[in-house]
């Protein structure tokens, strides 16, 4: 963003603005003197040739015409006149997956504050769901949808902050502010935090909403506010903000990392944001105090990478907007949202339609978004398909839409897994005509991995437009009587190839793209145990029991990385739960949406038992009744989807399955038929078994299920494909109740963005495959559709790359054996082959798509597939040379398996990580000495003073056995608070030199005044009264006495014998 001083930020000319929102929109933004829309795109062309269609009022609210609807988009035919507009109406921020660990996002956040190239931005992260408001008529949006209880919702509390904040004045400020998005086409995204759609960590103690982003959505590319702009917007607003910490030294920032593995396992608000305040740069308090509006339990900490001038900006926003007053505190606002929704029980939309009724013209004058024309249906799917179709197929009338087509262009001709849904704007209903249609489309991105992908797509096409989450878009399909326009085409593609030259650049503030995006969010555990623990595994307890549900438990704290002490207060907790909740609620399963009925007065009490309980429960207690006035809404209301997942190692005396996530061809029972023949198993001596699910009749995982009961120390090798997570949880679910350990063996590949099998990997696997002859399972040569079932193997894996699949099964089952299949060293796939195998992937989602699992041959597309087949043999035939010469030798992948399964088998298997590196709690500072010069030092005493030895006789085996580290303990978070342990994180793993002085000692124990020294410059200071290394204490006696040895030297109960000169050591600063 260009900062001078004497711009102003200025309504659109064409706008006509009231006088009152044109003053507010001045005021927005006088600090950062920000363009008007049009100055900033004045460097885009746009397609002035094509005009806006005429407005014919063909359909207005009546059946008769609404109907018509439909019929228009059938008859709509793209042609050289077919023109298209598209607008964002709602998105909030894009989404990038960070592909580095925990660790290596720290390290170089790190690193670019302390260069001074940026800094780190911290916020509360309120626990709620997303919400997002574009005006009056631009709609109010959810996270994927629109028109629901969550958006009505959303709705009304957002009116309510408007009625606290400005009193009497609130419709006149709410109609400015409404008028205010429409003509600047801009989308302020909020944290809605409510007890009526469901339970999350706590359940807030009022209903409320928290601004996360504003955005411009005009005529380029959405342009999102810096926090300070953010600030800026809402203080002139009076919307709620957010509380923001910035760190910009090396100092504050690994101050804050200290902080945050100080209180990970234990923190609460409060005492979360007094450590923040301590060690941060700049503190901004939020409006809405977390404590107050939500409550002690505290979901979390977002940390970004920001702008190294955010400091400065948002000094400047503090001193020129102040905190606004509160006019409507003390006024009656009428009924709240808990009693609107307990007053209107009867269904979802009866509730709808009085939270909207009680919000009133300025926010609500239509709720045509919610219940829409009765006489037409508002979405359907064959329009999802037209629609787009049409959109792409079109001319684009601007710059914005060439960009949008690019977008959903590339999408789908990659296949990522989203969503494309086309529903009637009813808002432009009276605009509608044959050849004048308007629909909302929104871009549902299914899952992460599709986020990954379009990254990857962005890096090499670097005008790509960011894939933002909550993706809504407004599109018009019209006629222009101009016909194509070769300079309107001409002014595009030149918008398009600026766009490129430009976006060659560095990101924004001149960060690097990847370092702009960074950002880490940090989750407390007083939290997780509330949301993860309890709420997600009430499923798991009341459908398997309290044994599945522990090792549920257990599996996520070793996740996180809990330490082995509060993992064992956890159990404890949680065993004593799962009974409690078990006996008071029988079989029937507790809701997930009012779980804390329960749990709350349980932890309550729990915590009341003793301080250490306190600690682990955070904060229990004030338990607000949601069972009157929760929202009505079908579906699950649960937004964290925390799947369980179990992993077990191989122990002693327990049975061994070997199962395969693969696909048809990748030898399995050819490996298995080898894994039989040594004798001696796999290096011990329990028997091995093999059942090939050809051969078995009826169910095959029952089958053995039914083995491992009657030789529960077996090995059993699972000859058949399990491909999906279905079939995994059931052998899960075996391992439990026969205590057995599961180990996955799949078929090395490098994968695809989407599935963890490779082309190469599957021109091989159905290569293999038309080479059988005489196969159990009448899948070989003589298969007429074998490309087919193959490809269907294929596709059970699809929305998976490599490292998830991998990382799934290691998280399951704690390992994963992989058979060698293809060398390293081999040329690419052959471009006809390859061909082949995308042919029949395109097809087999055509196919899957009209008839689901229908055999190939039964379908629409028949004779395309038999078309198919014979073309893909053909192929692989012409390339058999390759196909053969590429393949590992199958002795070698034997070999390997045997060897990684013999290691499973006698428990010497550490699997790789699957997981982001973990950071434990941290309690104390401290500088750790080697323990080899410490004890050479008490030699060297020993053997030059008389009273040194005289004292080490008869101690010196209890001293090497009790000095296994020592070091100097230079805070405690316990008696110096988190803060001043945190302040030592600018020093981690840096030397320091200590000298050691004296040795104080009696017949209890004995410690060496320390001398701390200095790192680049900086003295390290000690936290300590009296800076020591404890070197032994006796029987009974606590190492924390030992900082009373000074005290009892002076009242002449303790020994001191000076060291001169000094003893030099040093050692790493580092936290415990």
């Amino acid at each position: 963003m260009d900062i001078h001083a004497d711009n102003k930020w200025q309504v659109k000319q064409n706008m006509d603005a009231t006088s009152g929102s044109s003053d507010r929109c001045e005021a927005v933004t006088n600090q950062f003197g920000v363009l008007t829309l049009e100055e900033r795109n004045a460097n885009v062309p746009v397609n002035h040739s094509v005009q806006n269609p005429k407005s014919y009022g063909a359909i207005s609210g009546s059946s008769s015409s609404a109907s018509e609807v439909v019929n228009y988009l059938e008859d709509f035919a793209v042609d050289k006149s077919t023109h298209c507009r598209a607008q964002i109406r709602a998105t909030f921020y894009p989404k990038f997956e960070n592909e580095k660990t925990d660790q290596e996002i720290r390290t170089r956040m790190i690193e670019m504050v302390s260069k001074g190239l940026a800094t780190l931005e911290v916020s509360l992260k309120h626990s709620g769901s997303l919400f997002m408001y574009a005006g009056h008529m631009g709609g109010a949006y959810a996270k994927n949808s629109f028109g629901n209880i969550f958006t009505a919702v959303g709705v009304f509390v957002l009116s309510r902050m408007f009625r606290e904040a400005w009193g009497t004045m609130a419709s006149k400020e709410e109609a400015e502010f409404n008028d205010f998005l429409e003509k600047n086409r801009m989308c302020v995204s909020m944290e809605l935090v409510t007890a009526v759609l469901g339970d999350h960590g706590q359940r807030p103690l009022d209903d409320y909403v928290v601004v996360t982003a504003v955005t411009e959505l005009g005529n380029g590319k959405p342009k999102f506010y810096s926090t300070s702009e953010i600030i800026a917007f809402c203080r002139t607003w009076r919307l709620p903000t957010n509380h923001v910490w910035l760190f910009s030294t090396r100092k504050s920032v690994t101050s804050f990392f200290a902080a945050f593995d100080a209180l990970c396992e234990e923190g609460i608000a409060t005492s979360v944001c007094r450590a923040l305040d301590e060690v941060a740069d700049i503190s901004v308090p939020g409006s809405k105090d977390h404590v107050k509006v939500q409550g002690e339990i505290l979901e979390g900490l977002v940390a970004r990478i920001v702008s190294s001038g955010s400091a400065r900006d948002m000094e400047n926003v503090l001193r020129d907007h102040p905190p606004p007053t509160c006019d409507g505190a003390n006024l009656a606002l009428g009924l709240s949202l808990r009693e609107t929704c307990a007053a209107n029980r009867c269904n979802e939309e009866q509730q709808i339609r009085a939270l909207l009724t009680s919000v009133g013209p300025s926010f609500c004058p239509s709720d045509l978004d919610w219940f829409g024309d009765d006489s037409v249906e508002s979405h359907s799917k064959n329009a999802d398909k037209s629609v787009v179709t049409k959109f792409l197929e079109s001319q684009p009338a601007d710059y914005t839409t060439s960009k949008l087509q690019e977008m959903v262009r590339l999408m789908k001709e990659r296949r990522l897994p989203a969503a494309f849904k086309c529903y009637q704007n009813f808002h432009r209903a009276n605009d509608v005509s044959p050849d004048n249609l308007f629909y909302k489309l929104v871009v549902h991105v299914h899952s992460d991995s599709g986020f990954r992908r379009y990254q990857k797509e962005m890096r090499n096409m670097p005008g790509l437009w960011p894939l933002y989450r909550g993706f809504f878009v407004d599109i018009n399909l019209f006629k222009s009587n101009k016909g194509r326009d070769p300079m309107a085409v001409e002014c595009i593609d030149k918008a398009v190839k600026d766009a490129g030259e430009n976006c060659g650049q560095q990101g924004k503030d001149g960060l690097d793209d990847a370092d702009a995006n960074l950002m880490i969010k940090l989750k407390f555990l007083t939290y997780k145990l509330r949301t993860f623990l309890i709420r997600n595994g009430l499923s798991i307890l009341f459908k398997e029991g309290p044994a599945s549900y522990r090792a549920f438990y257990l599996r996520r704290m070793k996740i996180w990385g809990i330490s082995d002490g509060k993992q064992k207060e956890l159990c404890k907790m949680l065993d004593e739960w799962a009974a409690h909740i078990r006996k008071k609620c029988g079989n029937k399963q507790l809701s997930s949406s009012l779980y804390l009925s329960e749990a709350e007065p349980f932890l309550e009490q729990y915590a009341g038992r003793s301080p250490k309980n306190q600690g682990l429960i955070g904060s229990a207690g004030n338990l607000v009744r949601a069972e009157d006035f929760l929202a009505l809404v079908d579906g699950d209301l649960d937004e964290e989807g925390d799947l369980v997942k179990k992993e077990r190692s191989c122990a002693e005396g327990w049975g061994l399955i070997v199962f395969f996530p693969g696909i048809p061809g990748s030898a399995k029972s050819a490996l298995c038929k080898e894994l039989l023949n040594p004798p001696g198993g796999l290096g011990d001596d329990r028997p091995v078994h093999s059942l090939m699910g050809d051969l078995v009749k009826g169910k095959y995982w029952p089958k053995v299920a039914d083995e491992c009961r009657k030789k529960p120390q077996s090995i059993i090798l699972a000859d058949k494909n399990a491909p999906n997570e279905d079939v995994w949880r059931q052998i899960e679910d075996m391992c439990r109740r026969t205590r057995a350990t599961a180990v996955p063996v799949v078929a090395d590949s490098e994968g695809t963005e989407s599935n963890p099998y490779s082309l190469d990997a599957l021109a091989v696997f159905i290569f293999r495959v038309l080479q059988r002859v005489n196969h159990p399972g009448n899948l070989d040569k003589a298969s007429s559709n074998a490309g087919y079932v193959i490809l269907m193997f294929y596709h059970l894996y699809e929305g998976k790359n490599r490292k998830e699949f991998e990382g799934e099964l290691i998280e399951r089952f704690g390992s994963v054996v992989k058979i060698p299949l293809l060398r390293s060293d081999r040329s690419p796939l052959p471009v006809p082959v390859k061909s082949i195998l995308e042919e029949g992937i395109d097809l087999f989602q055509l196919h899957s798509r009209r008839h689901g699992r229908l055999e190939s041959a039964k379908g629409t597309y028949a004779v395309e597939w038999t078309k198919w087949e014979n073309q893909l043999r053909n192929t692989l035939i012409a390339n058999s040379e390759y196909l053969n010469s590429v393949q590992v030798p199958f002795e070698s992948a034997v070999q390997q398996v045997r060897e990684e399964l013999k290691r499973i088998a006698k428990g010497e298997y550490k699997p790789p990580s699957s997981e982001k590196t973990k950071h434990g709690s941290i309690t104390f500072a401290a500088i750790n000495l080697p323990v080899t010069q410490v004890h050479s030092l008490l030699e060297k005493l020993a053997a030059s003073n008389p009273t040194m030895r005289s004292f080490l006789e008869g101690k010196k085996k209890s001293i090497e056995e009790k000095l296994q580290r020592a070091h100097v303990t230079l805070s405690h978070k316990r008696s110096h608070g988190v803060a001043a342990v945190a302040r030592y994180g600018q020093h981690l793993n840096r030397e320091v030199p200590i000298q050691l002085t004296e040795l104080i000692f009696n017949d209890n124990m004995a410690a060496f005044t320390a001398h701390v020294g200095s790192v680049d410059g900086e003295t390290i200071v000690c936290k300590n009264e009296w800076p020591h290394v404890t070197l032994w204490t006796a029987e009974g006696v606590t190492a924390k006495e030992a900082n009373t040895l000074p005290q009892l030297y002076a009242d002449g109960k303790a020994s001191r014998m000076v060291i001169d000169p000094p003893a030099s050591v040093s050692g790493p600063l580092e936290f415990f």
